[in-house]
């Protein structure tokens, strides 16, 4: 299972972190920039980006020509689009407030092939990607391609072990932002108290069933706190906080006798 689509998993199973870059733009050339410059994954965000279908499969191509697998962040209830993310040759999709051990398994439905699942035949460009005959990819799919539900709810939260539970949910995902937000009643503190011991609330349970917790990290010391604390999977930052960065950083040097608050008034 080390073919392309199923290097994610692979690094999973084997008890190997894999950082993602992550993508909110309509550029794909800049997700295979980045991963190129050594991120293990590209994952594109629908839910919040500008990311739609179209440049979504666009973007798995783009990635593969780097040789590194892509991840899919579906709008909210959207499972259809999970479907199609796969057939085009997605490692894994997350998607986003899975608050329910039922709204788990309607999204496992459209991500496992029967009998785990419902997703119907059509894999086209995954068959290239794979390197895997029909008959080969219908039996292994289930297995390299994972469906992973976002924990960011109280309601999610309560039902973790539930979610967990569900045959075909392969691992979970933290959204710290939203969760801080539903834990505090209204303050957004990624790096609460709160927040902190829910992340380790959610490794331990993850690893309780055999799966895995992975989340959104900060930046890259936030993401290097998910992956000690026993996350799989870690986003690190995003395309947007980069170029921002990058900004700063050079604007500061092209300008030394600029105030730093000059500099970050475009943020």
């Amino acid at each position: 299972m080390t073919h392309l689509i199923g290097a994610l998993a692979h690094s999973i199973a084997q008890n190997q972190p894999v950082l993602s870059a992550w993508i909110s733009g309509t550029d794909t050339g800049f997700a295979e920039l980045l991963v190129r410059e050594g991120f293990d994954a590209a994952l594109f965000d629908m839910q919040h980006g500008a990311t739609d279908i179209d440049i979504a499969l666009r973007g798995i191509a783009t990635v593969a020509l780097a040789g590194k697998p892509s991840i899919i962040r579906i709008p909210v209830g959207e499972f259809q689009t999970a479907s199609r993310a796969l057939d085009a040759g997605a490692a894994a999709v997350i998607a986003p407030m899975i608050n329910s051990k039922h709204e788990a398994a309607l999204f496992a439905d459209f991500m496992k092939f029967p009998p785990l699942g419902k997703r119907s035949w059509g894999p086209g460009r995954a068959l290239t990607l794979s390197g895997l005959e029909p008959q080969a990819y219908l039996a292994q799919a289930n297995q390299f391609q994972l469906a992973i539900a976002m924990i960011e709810t109280r309601e999610a939260l309560d039902a973790l072990d539930e979610i967990l539970s569900v045959p075909g949910i392969d691992g979970v995902f933290v959204g710290p932002a939203d969760l801080s937000i539903a834990l505090s009643h209204g303050t957004l503190n990624p790096q609460s108290d709160a927040v902190m011991q829910a992340l380790t609330h959610i490794a331990s349970r993850a690893k309780a069933y055999g799966k895995f917790a992975s989340g959104f990290g900060l930046g890259g010391l936030h993401a290097r706190m998910l992956i000690e604390t026993g996350f799989m999977l870690a986003s690190v930052s995003t395309d947007a906080g980069f170029l921002r960065a990058g900004a700063r950083t050079e604007l500061a040097l092209a300008r030394p006798h600029q105030t730093q608050g000059s500099v970050k008034s475009g943020y």
